[in-house]
């Protein structure tokens, strides 16, 4: 058997900006056919015009790359880049229009939630139905059955139709059946998002396992932590090409946290184009400053008083609305997020229509020395993003470099993700052990 699971030459893809062509019937175009058909030659058989080219996007351009069998392989970018259509590409569920891939063995894809789901089957249909497109034979599903169930936790409802399930029981059963069918190739797009924690660690878990049976996997994923926990080689695509494709997973990563060509003295970010706008709110800066409100440069020290500044426009007041920022390491690592509206409500900023300014003291002696990525947020709570991490959020880079601590001791980089500087006391000893068990009973 070849060691080459995917060879993908010249990959492309070319789709039409605007609203879409309108199919005809058969009787349709047969009747424009019988009525005029030197019309129907002419258009057939003429010079084409050629497409505007505003009319016209490549969602991928010149993709090539092989996949060895076994191997774990991380897709990753920015929404727009072409991963879910790379994926739809290599899972024959959309044609390319230039190129091929060469794909050897059974593909098993999980591309969206219910993916080849029937919402008025029960969980139990759809697993066979669900089987039965991916190519497995019926006393192949009827094997896995019980594991499938195990797995989606869903055994309460597996007779229920599944246009009742919510979308983590849908995606759990889905995830399931594509993980535990024996497929040679699983290509999974950004889904995992939509499980609970417990969840999303089983099926980080599951591909592990899926992977060391020799099984090779394609994991489109903006869970950095993921891509890095599991994969030993990263593509990264920008504008429907591939920008980078290396077995560095760390490296990879960094560059697309921070980006290769960043200034790294850059703490301010100013909305120069107008996007992206929102009437709920529409950010105009975004900058770390010191408590005169001028903005700083980086390196920074640890003990600095810092504080992160948002300005923004409001045309749509909604009470719902939640601004912030979230802290990442320079591995990927989320550190901590926070938005206006995490003290008490008596105490939250005025967010009212107009322009409006917010201001968050940033804490003081606790991160490590090392480059952090700052992103904006903004969100009406528990309906929709405005500004959402790792999609369309600006982002700032913080550098930390000294003022770790006053002590002689500890003036340098420490072990871990955050150093901070904690008050400690000294306090009447126990004279005895039998004091302390004392204490203990007490």
């Amino acid at each position: 058997m070849s060691e080459t699971a995917i060879r993908v030459e010249n990959i492309g893809k070319l789709y039409r900006l605007g609203s879409s062509k309108k199919y005809s019937t058969l009787r349709e175009s047969i009747m424009q056919t019988l009525g005029a058909p030197r019309r129907v030659w002419n258009r057939l058989s003429g010079p084409k015009a050629a497409p505007k080219p505003e009319e016209w996007l490549w969602a991928l351009r010149n993709i090539g790359f092989e996949v060895k069998r076994g191997e774990l392989v991380g897709v990753i970018g920015r929404n727009g880049a072409g991963k879910s259509t790379l994926l739809k590409v290599l899972s024959r569920i959309t044609t390319p229009t230039e190129g091929f891939a060469d794909i050897t063995g059974r593909v098993g894809s999980l591309l969206e939630v219910g993916t080849g789901f029937h919402p008025e089957l029960t969980g139990r249909e759809n697993i066979y139905l669900n089987g039965a497109i991916l190519g497995m034979h019926r006393a192949e599903i009827a094997r896995k059955f019980d594991e499938i169930v195990a797995f989606s936790d869903v055994e309460r409802f597996l007779d229920t139709p599944v246009k009742h399930y919510s979308s983590g029981m849908y995606m759990r059963l889905a995830f399931a059946v594509a993980a535990h069918i024996e497929t040679e190739i699983l290509m999974v797009d950004e889904v995992l998002s939509v499980g609970d924690a417990e969840f999303q660690k089983k099926c980080l878990g599951k591909m592990g396992e899926v992977t060391r049976a020799g099984r090779t996997v394609l994991f489109v994923s903006h869970n950095l932590n993921a891509v890095e926990q599991l994969c030993n080689r990263v593509i990264m695509l920008e504008g429907g090409r591939i920008k980078t494709d290396s077995k560095d997973v760390r490296s990879v990563l960094t560059g697309y946290l921070f980006g290769a060509d960043d200034d790294d003295n850059t703490t301010s970010w100013v909305n120069s184009k107008g996007q992206p706008a929102n009437p709920c709110f529409t950010p105009q800066r975004f900058a770390l400053v010191d408590s005169e409100g001028r903005e700083v440069r980086n390196p920074i020290r640890n003990d600095a008083d810092l504080w992160v500044e948002i300005d923004g426009e409001i045309e749509q007041a909604d009470t719902s609305l939640c601004i912030g920022y979230v802290l990442t390491s320079h591995e990927g690592q989320v550190l901590y997020w926070t938005y206006h509206t995490d003290q008490r409500q008596s105490d939250w900023p005025n967010t009212t229509r107009g322009p409006v300014r917010l201001r968050s003291k940033f804490p003081k002696q606790l991160v490590n020395e090392g480059n952090y990525r700052l992103e904006l947020m903004a969100s009406l709570h528990f309906r929709e993003w405005i500004l959402e991490p790792g999609n369309n959020a600006p982002h700032i880079t913080l550098v930390i470099q000294g003022g770790l601590s006053d002590s002689p001791y500890w003036m340098q980089m420490r072990p871990g993700l955050l150093a901070p500087v904690l008050d400690w006391q000294s306090v009447e000893a126990p004279k005895s052990a039998e004091d302390i068990i004392s204490a203990r009973n007490r």
